[in-house]
């Protein structure tokens, strides 16, 4: 049995530890509160690009771009978002779970897929399992830029237009609440199913032509949604993380209850022992 100073400790031990990981809850809620509003302000944007790109591919005759038409899949690129660091509940391991099984289940060979991973926890990840990371980007702010990533995402979509790969897939999680974080799959290049987020095509007049347009227009749209996707999963990241600390904070505190209870058992017992031993002493000397 523990003894009341070994108890004592883990008690005192305990109580940092839930102070700090208090102390990492707020943070988190801090920042996950900028971090959704930097993704809501980013929404408009996302929808008008949409609704013109999908106007001009959809609405124009003379309208025709490589990223708007899918070819023979050779090669298959997976854009995988996650954290630089750990101490964020399941957030990392859901993503990677389902890219790692998807990757199994349609490749039976390195040649077939490259992996551009975005945060240093998937990217040790699949270089520790010796997959092919043919680009990584880590050390992304909490409240990114999109000069952050503009060199990955320019280097992404110039992937697929010099046909390093075929077609290209995005992973990340999709904030849905503050406690509640959606693993998402979206396929990013060929451009094929552009829609409007509305539903309803805007008529457009363009010049010189629409096909000059679209020659600038589409790399910015699929950098784009790559920018979006990381604002989504960097609110996610933070909501992930403070559920995490709220948990580990709960679970300290109902560790120091049943400590405090077996240090307040000991206690009493050493007590009784005590009292029985000095009652057996006088006894013994009458």
């Amino acid at each position: 049995m523990a003894s009341l100073r070994d108890i004592k400790s883990r008690i005192t031990s305990t109580k940092k530890t839930s102070q700090i990981t208090k102390a990492m809850q707020m943070v988190s809620a801090s920042k996950m509160n900028r971090a959704e509003a930097n993704a809501k302000a980013y929404g408009p944007y996302m929808n008008k690009i949409q609704e013109v790109v999908a106007s001009i591919a959809g609405g124009s005759a003379d309208a025709a771009h490589p990223m708007l038409v899918s070819r023979p899949v050779k090669k298959t690129g997976y854009l995988v978002i996650t954290s630089d660091r750990g101490l964020a509940g399941a957030y990392n391991s859901s993503v990677l779970r389902h890219v790692l099984k998807t990757i199994q289940a349609r490749h039976k060979s390195a040649d077939e897929y490259i992996i551009i991973a975005i945060g240093r926890v998937g990217r040790d990840f699949f270089i520790n399992r010796k997959m092919n990371v043919e680009l990584d980007v880590v050390g992304v702010p909490d409240q990114p830029n999109f000069a952050d990533i503009s060199n990955l995402t320019k280097s992404a979509v110039d992937m697929f237009q010099n046909g390093l790969c075929d077609e290209l897939y995005m992973y990340y999680n999709h904030y849905v609440s503050a406690i509640l974080q959606e693993v998402t799959e979206k396929k990013i290049l060929p451009l094929a199913d552009v829609k409007a987020a509305s539903g309803k095509l805007t008529s457009y007049e363009f010049e010189p032509n629409a096909e000059e347009i679209l020659e600038v227009l589409l790399p910015q749209y699929a950098e784009s949604l790559i920018f979006g996707a990381l604002l989504d999963g960097k609110a996610s990241e933070h909501s992930a993380r403070m559920t995490a600390m709220k948990n580990a904070t709960d679970n300290a505190a109902e560790l120091i209850d049943s400590l405090s209870l077996q240090y307040n058992r000991a206690r009493q017992a050493a007590i009784t022992q005590e009292i029985t031993e000095i009652v057996g002493g006088a006894a013994a000397l009458e």
